[in-house]
């Protein structure tokens, strides 16, 4: 393994190709992703026309990340950064959307992390994995509804049934919900590798 010493940038770069989650929320409520307007009469789940780039901070462990215009992460990172993050988040996006659509699973956003080297950038932490993706299966989409997943939000979903007050520490996951996500990763594995 080759391994380098970077600074991680101060932002985390998402990717957006259905409107889900908090996407969802926001444009039931304004019409728009993270401010970028969108058609009227989306459906929950929709596939956007192009995949749409929304950075958010990068918050301390235990805080949550708060989504931020394009010119404010250029006030963080400088524009040729930002132009390169945005640029490669969204290729890397489309090439790994492309690739998992053939294997039957929808990659519905992700998000991915860079570090500062120099004049440049380069790609850290984990990539198109479900702790960093929404992973739906093809034969279970239809717009209007959220699809059940291969990912992280089955967790989310049973954290939000307990009305957790969101600070931490956070409550212990009982060993069924362990398990139930191990086969939904496990399921999105076997899908993607045969």
């Amino acid at each position: 393994m080759l391994v380098k010493k970077s600074m991680p940038a101060p932002v985390e770069c998402i990717v957006r190709g259905y409107l889900a989650g908090s996407g969802w929320k926001d444009y039931q409520k304004t019409g728009s992703l993270c401010g970028i307007p969108l058609p009227k009469g989306l459906a929950e789940a929709s596939r956007l026309d192009e995949p749409i780039f929304t950075p958010s901070t990068k918050a301390p462990v235990g805080a949550h990340d708060v989504n931020i215009t394009f010119d404010e992460m250029i006030g963080k990172v400088g524009k040729n950064r930002a132009e390169k993050m945005r640029d490669a988040t969204i290729a890397i996006y489309c090439r790994g959307r492309e690739l998992a659509e053939k294997k039957g699973i929808i990659i519905a956003d992700t998000k991915f992390e860079f570090g500062i080297e120099d004049d440049g950038i380069m790609l850290i932490d984990e990539v198109l994995t479900p702790d960093s993706s929404r992973f739906w299966p093809v034969d279970g989409y239809r717009p209007g509804k959220t699809p059940d997943s291969f990912d992280k939000q089955f967790v989310r979903d049973y954290l939000l049934d307990l009305h957790w007050d969101m600070k931490p520490p956070a409550p212990q996951l009982p060993p069924e919900i362990v398990k139930k996500t191990q086969e939904k990763y496990s399921e999105a594995l076997r899908r993607l590798i045969g």
